[in-house]
C-alpha cells in the first residue's frame, strides 16, 4: 500500500512512478491525501488546546480560583475533537479503500512500457540446443510418450485442467523434491504452508481486493484457494514485529497454486502453459530496507542456477513499467527457451515489493527504538509445470523420447 506521508509531502514522484505504469488519473488521490493531512492538523489543534486548557484548569484549581468558564470553554472543545475524529476517521477510510487498489510505485530503473514487448532482455544464460531434426511443441511430443492427460483433465474438471500419467508424474516429483533441496542449500527454510487461506492474508500481498475476480473463492466462508505461495509465507508473519537480528528470513515452500486466468481467454489454449491449478516452488524474503537489493540479486541468481542446473537455457529480463505486478516495485522474469515454440516464455518471476505489502499486512522490525517496515521480496523457484514441459522440448530425441537431465536422475 502506498505510504500517505509520500503522498502528502512528494505527490510529483508518486504521480510520475504511477503514470509509469500507466495509471493516469491520480486527482481524487491527490485531492483527498490534502484534505485528510488538512482535517488532520484541525484535529491536533483541537486535541493540543484540549491539553493546554486541561492544565490551565487543574493550575486555576490548585489556586482555589474559579474554572467555570474554562470548563464550559473544555466541554464544547471536547465536541468538537469527537466531531473532528469522525471527519478524519471517515476520510483515512476512503483514503484506504483507493489506496488498496492503487499500485505499488516502480523503482527508478524500471523502464517505461505499456506491455511485454517493451521489457528489457538483460542476460541470456545457456546455449540453445541443435537438433537435426525439426523440435516437436510439448503436447507434439506426448502424443507418443501419453505423459498428460489433457481429456481427462477437462472430463473430470473443466478446460485448462490436466492429469499427469506415469514418468510425468514422477519427474513433477523429482522437479519438486530437487528445487526444494536446492534452496534449501541457498539459505531458504522449507515450510508447508496451508492451501486455504483468509481475507486479511490475501489483502497483505495485494490480491485483495483489486483481484478478486481471478481468485477462487470456497462457497459460504471468506476463504480463498492461494493463487501462490506467495501469500500464506509472507503473511505467517502479519501484523508482527520482528527483531533485527532474526533477519533476513527466508522461506521456500512447495505448493498448488488455483487461477481462474479470467484475464486470458483465448491465450495458451494448447498444452500446459496456463492452467487453472499448477505446481510451484516458491522463494520469499523478508530483510531489512538498506539489503533488500542484495536479497533481489541473491533470489534472481538462485533461481537463475537452478535453470543452468537442469541445462534449460534462459533469460533474464527486467519488466517495464506497464507490465509490473501490481504489488511490485521491481521485477525480474526468468524466460526459458521452449524448442518447439520457438520461443522464450515465463517460467519464474522475481520481485522486490519494498515495504508495499509489509504496510498492508503490518510487518515491522525493531530497528534500535524504531519500529520500521520490512522490504518483502518473493519469486518463482520454479513453476513445475512449466519447467517440466521445458525439459520435454529441450530434452526430446529424434525418435520421440524425452532425457532426463542428470541432477534429477537421482530422484527419479
Amino acid at each position: 500500500m502506498l505510504d500517505l506521508k509520500i503522498v502528502e509531502n512528494s505527490f510529483e514522484t508518486v504521480e510520475a512512478g504511477l503514470k509509469k505504469r500507466g495509471v493516469a488519473n491520480l486527482s481524487e488521490l491527490k485531492d483527498l491525501s490534502f484534505k485528510l493531512k488538512k482535517e488532520r492538523q484541525t484535529l491536533e489543534e483541537l486535541q493540543a488546546k484540549q491539553n493546554s486548557q486541561s492544565k490551565e484548569i487543574a493550575k486555576l484549581s490548585r489556586e482555589k480560583k474559579d474554572t467555570k468558564e474554562l470548563k464550559e470553554a473544555l466541554l464544547i472543545n471536547k465536541n468538537k475533537i469527537i466531531e473532528q475524529s469522525e471527519i478524519v476517521r471517515e476520510l483515512e477510510e476512503d483514503f484506504l479503500n483507493i489506496a488498496l487498489t492503487t499500485p505499488n510505485i516502480p523503482d527508478l530503473q524500471v523502464p517505461e512500457g505499456v506491455d511485454e514487448s517493451d521489457n528489457l532482455i538483460i542476460k541470456k544464460v545457456g546455449k540453445l540446443p541443435i537438433f537435426d531434426f525439426k523440435p516437436k511443441e510439448h503436447w507434439e511430443i506426448d502424443a507418443d510418450q501419453a505423459w498428460i492427460d489433457f481429456t481427462r483433465g477437462v472430463k473430470i474438471s473443466k478446460s485448462r485442467f490436466s492429469v499427469l500419467k506415469g514418468s510425468a508424474a514422477r519427474l513433477s516429483r523429482a522437479l519438486m523434491n530437487y528445487m526444494l533441496d536446492f534452496n534449501k542449500a541457498r539459505g531458504f527454510e522449507e515450510i508447508e504452508v496451508p492451501y486455504i487461506v483468509n481475507r486479511n492474508s490475501l489483502v497483505g500481498t495485494g490480491q485483495l481486493p483489486k483481484f478478486e475476480h481471478d481468485l477462487f473463492k470456497i462457497e459460504g466462508e471468506d476463504l480463498f484457494l492461494i493463487p501462490t505461495s506467495e501469500v500464506p509465507l509472507t503473511n505467517l508473519h502479519y501484523d508482527e514485529i520482528l527483531q533485527k537480528n532474526d533477519l533476513p528470513i527466508c522461506y521456500t515452500a512447495y505448493s498448488s497454486c488455483f487461477r481462474k486466468e479470467a484475464g486470458s481467454a483465448g491465450r495458451d489454449t494448447r498444452g500446459m502453459i496456463r492452467q487453472h491449478q499448477f505446481d510451484k516452488v516458491e522463494l520469499v524474503a523478508i530483510t531489512e530496507p538498506e539489503k533488500s537489493d542484495e536479497m533481489f540479486e541473491h533470489m534472481v541468481s538462485c533461481a537463475s542456477d537452478l535453470l543452468t542446473s537442469l541445462g534449460l537455457p534462459h533469460q533474464h529480463v527486467l519488466l517495464c513499467g506497464g507490465d509490473l505486478g501490481f504489488s511490485a516495485a521491481k521485477t525480474i522474469d526468468l524466460e526459458v527457451w521452449f524448442p518447439g515454440q520457438d520461443r522464450y516464455r515465463e517460467i519464474s518471476s522475481i520481485s522486490n515489493t519494498r515495504d508495499f505489502q509489509a504496510r498492508r499486512a503490518k510487518i515491522r522490525f525493531k530497528d534500535e527504538k524504531k519500529n520500521r517496515l520490512v522490504p518483502t521480496l518473493n519469486g518463482s523457484s520454479l513453476a513445475i509445470g512449466r519447467t517440466l514441459i521445458a525439459i520435454m522440448e529441450n530434452y526430446q530425441t529424434k525418435d520421440g523420447k524425452v532425457e532426463i537431465p542428470d541432477v534429477l536422475k537421482a530422484y527419479m
